[in-house]
């Protein structure tokens, strides 16, 4: 099931990376607050588990995300600035790695690292800024479901109809939050408007 974000913040924030004049600082803080935005949404039906603390005044128990029960899995390199902030948000839950490129003949993605943590019974979280074609995060998908994870959510900024179209044909039982779904993909496999591409533009990569 895809959801997309109807916050005016939201779209404020996703609108300024859309400006060339963004630089590479403000480009990754704002991929950082969007990834925020985005996990409150996934999450805000998580089942709370209680917790007894120290307080100020006494012990009390209080309601908490069990945060060991969710595995954040980032497609590099667009998706480390998502990755850094919901580290931040999240510090004891666990965190892996996929490198997927893709191939400017074909547009299919080609998979060169892998690097996730067992995630067996957990709640595994994508995160990756552009859903372009579909391909790379339909494989990463696949690839994740051989691990045996309770579910999983992907949290993405922006996204082509045509490539969502692929993604829910492909795994209908996974939920896609996003920020922005565009117009459509141009004759290159762009989306369109865009952004640019989100990892050259968060690291000042030349193009």
């Amino acid at each position: 099931m895809i959801h997309e974000l109807s916050n005016i913040v939201v779209k404020n924030l996703l609108n300024r990376l859309r400006e060339t004049k963004t630089d590479a600082l403000r480009f990754r803080h704002t991929v950082q607050e969007l990834a925020r935005f985005l996990a409150y949404e996934a999450l805000q039906s998580q089942q709370p588990q209680k917790q007894t603390i120290t307080t100020w005044q006494q012990e009390a128990t209080f309601d908490f995300l069990k945060e060991e029960d969710l595995v954040f899995v980032a497609i590099l390199r667009a998706g480390l600035p998502m990755i850094e902030s919901l580290s931040a948000l999240f510090p004891l839950a666990s965190f892996g790695f996929l490198a997927m490129k893709r191939d400017e003949k074909t547009h299919q993605s080609v998979l060169y690292y892998d690097r996730i943590p067992p995630c067996d019974g957990k709640t595994v979280i994508i995160v990756d800024p552009m859903v372009a074609t579909g391909g790379s995060l339909s494989d990463a998908i696949a690839l994740i479901k051989t691990k045996s994870p309770a579910n999983i959510i992907s949290l993405n900024l922006i996204g082509s109809p045509e490539g969502l179209a692929v993604v829910d044909q492909k795994h209908p039982d996974i939920n896609l939050y996003i920020a922005q779904i565009d117009e459509k993909l141009n004759g290159q496999m762009f989306i369109i408007p865009g952004l640019g591409d989100a990892g050259d533009r968060a690291y000042n990569t030349p193009g």
